[in-house]
């Protein structure tokens, strides 16, 4: 998923409500106010008016899916105090605490989390137990273009999954732009996220052990390396969290890898990813227990990364 990077951060720290935001971000609330009264089409008003932390690809296309009511906050711009509406975060993981840090706190629990990778450590950190999420299946190729969905040929359907208080809302929105979306209860939401998690990590992996291969290369001539992956990562997924994966994960993984075979290799934000099951695999260790992920620790010291 690609998004937008918010380096070298530097948030007006608030001294009251009224100085809480920028004069630019005054201005374009203002603007949005006036978009409000001018009216907008039946179809578009129904999209709920959200705040867009991030201008990237991810960013620019959802505020395109709206009705031209949002306030898309960029570097250095604070979150507004009363702005109503979800807030959509559409930055790197990296980024996630200063983005934090420039919301008010009153307003943390509308924040809706795109992300990919393995965030509900972070969030209890945070006091952010049960944040909105969504799984997005979507790929922009680049900044402005329209988004193609997920669609794979095991599901059909589509992939793309929202879970929480503003779901309902982040699903219309997808489909005004012509995407798919469902709404999740917390517990299949949280074994489609960890499937999309055992996707990153093992393509990710076995493709950087084979220099320049792209995800449909990995997917093609390294199969057997993919479906050791996926099966130790899911036995490590599914005992961690006392749940059991739908049948059929490695087909549903290998599909997806398909729909995306352009996509490139690296193994990157390893925290997020690779790094939630590296570190259960050093738990057991430290227990006395063995390594429930071996391939997966062996292959990480191979390119040395841990």
């Amino acid at each position: 998923m690609a998004i937008y990077t918010l380096s070298s951060l530097s948030f007006i720290e608030p001294t009251s409500k009224v100085a809480f935001f920028s004069s630019k971000v005054i201005a374009r609330t203002r603007n949005v106010q006036m978009a409000a009264a001018s009216g907008a089409t039946s179809t578009a008003a129904k999209v709920t008016p959200a705040v867009i932390v991030g201008g990237g690809r991810v960013g620019r296309a959802l505020q395109e899916m709206g009705s031209g009511q949002d306030l898309l906050v960029k570097r250095g711009e604070s979150v507004p105090f009363d702005f109503e509406g979800p807030i959509l975060v559409c930055t790197r993981n990296d980024d996630l605490e200063a983005v934090l840090e420039a919301t008010p706190k009153h307003r943390w629990n509308d924040l809706v989390f795109f992300q990919n990778g393995m965030l509900e450590p972070w969030f209890q950190s945070k006091g952010l137990g049960d944040a909105d999420q969504v799984l997005a299946y979507f790929a922009i190729s680049k900044l402005g273009e329209p988004p193609t969905d997920g669609k794979t040929d095991t599901n059909p359907e589509g992939l793309t999954a929202a879970y929480g208080k503003w779901a309902s809302a982040i699903a219309t929105r997808l489909q005004a732009g012509s995407l798919s979306c469902k709404v999740l209860d917390k517990e299949a939401f949280q074994k489609q996220m960890l499937e999309k998690l055992i996707w990153i990590a093992v393509f990710m992996l076995v493709g950087a052990r084979h220099p320049g291969a792209t995800v449909g290369v990995v997917e093609k001539e390294y199969r057997s390396e993919v479906s050791s992956l996926i099966a130790e990562l899911a036995a490590a997924a599914s005992a961690e969290k006392r749940l059991v994966f739908d049948d059929g994960i490695e087909e549903r993984l290998c599909a997806y890898a398909r729909s995306v075979a352009h996509f490139p290799t690296a193994v990157k934000e390893f925290k997020w990813r690779n790094g939630w099951f590296y570190s259960i695999s050093e738990k057991a260790i430290a227990e006395g227990k063995p390594d429930p992920c071996p391939l997966h620790t062996a292959w990480l010291r191979e390119l040395k990364v841990v």
